[in-house]
């Protein structure tokens, strides 16, 4: 299917994610003096929102763009995890296993913000990993939507945060083979080699250079040639791709004739790169479930990518707006993967 076709389809896929979510809280105010106590500015707060982040953000752009949308994940007992519930059901994304942990606190990550910039980011977080009752718990329910749902793709949403253990990887990565399910991976370090065999790998940059341990230069196609083909033949993905922030999208896909290519970025003015890789990974897998070619489907996210970035805080994309870009640069991209 071309990607055209496949963005107003979308409604047709079912998605599960699993990983860590989180809240993305913001303070938001003017910076207008300087504190007498330090050097540093004094934000007059005039404005606070609370927003879905983590794995929670990435099916938040999931349902912008049209698909039906679970999430799998630990919250704490605490606010912050009802608030995350909330926010989920609000928009409409099936929570039945999300699993409630007594104790363990819930990830909010608090932005301050003044004149559209970011000044500092509070985080409080428990990163070490779920505890056995829970992951057990954890992959029973995803067991369950598995058999009782239509489910056309699974995102591992990794942020390091302990949802996904080795065995919540593993366990669900095979049932996936099992039934025929795509799954697309947003990687982090400490799990980078667990991901076996999957449809889709998408770490950006950095996760690839630490993933790797490996010294990989931006700016040379053939070193980043060289980083992706390493890392492909280390976990056989269908597809290998990396984003590469202002120099744009790379992958590899040999299962589809597809070698080494890297689409560009288009360029933007960019505000804010928070929820970038939520957008890319988000856009890429429903594409990649609806069976659009590869290419089309790095050209699309790629888009998707800079267009989070030119607002300010984690937003999600405008499927209207994806649309129109795709239609308005998807010959250029035609040309210029012809001209390869």
């Amino acid at each position: 299917m071309e990607a055209l076709h496949a963005l107003q389809n979308t409604h047709r896929v079912s998605v599960l994610v699993i990983g860590d979510v989180m809240l993305d809280a913001y303070l938001i105010g003017q910076v207008n003096r300087i504190s007498p106590e330090a050097p540093v500015p004094i934000v007059d707060i005039h404005q606070r929102d609370r927003r879905l982040g983590g794995a929670a953000n990435v099916a938040k752009n999931l349902i912008a763009l049209g698909a039906q949308v679970q999430v799998a994940a630990a919250v704490g007992d605490d606010d912050a995890g009802q608030e995350i519930q909330r926010l989920l059901q609000t928009q409409g994304i099936g929570t039945s296993a999300l699993v409630e942990v007594p104790g363990r606190p819930t990830t909010v990550k608090t932005r301050v913000i003044s004149n559209g910039q970011q000044l500092l980011r509070v985080d409080e977080e428990q990163a070490s990993e779920l505890e056995e009752s829970w992951t057990t718990e954890l992959i029973a329910r995803c067991q369950e939507i598995v058999a009782s749902e239509p489910i056309d793709v699974v995102i591992f949403e990794d942020y390091d945060k302990g949802t996904l253990t080795p065995t919540v990887i593993e366990t669900l990565s095979a049932l996936c083979r099992e039934k025929g399910i795509k799954t697309t991976v947003d990687p982090k370090f400490r799990n980078f080699d667990r991901y076996e065999r999957v449809d889709l790998f998408k770490p950006n940059l950095k996760e690839m250079r630490e993933g790797l341990s490996m010294a990989i230069h931006k700016e040379s196609d053939t070193s980043l040639a060289q980083a992706v083909q390493r890392m492909h033949e280390r976990l056989e993905a269908s597809i290998s791709m990396v984003t590469l922030s202002e120099r744009g999208v790379c992958f590899y896909a040999p299962s589809q004739s597809q070698d080494f290519q890297r689409i560009p970025a288009f360029e933007r003015e960019i505000t804010d790169v928070s929820g970038a890789g939520d957008a890319v990974i988000a856009v890429a897998s429903v594409l990649l479930a609806l069976d659009v070619p590869v290419w089309q489907i790095a050209a699309v996210a790629n888009l998707a990518g800079g267009l989070v970035c030119e607002k300010v805080g984690v937003v999600t994309v405008e499927h209207e707006r994806l649309q129109a870009e795709w239609e308005t640069h998807a010959d250029a991209m035609a040309a210029l993967m012809n001209s390869k």
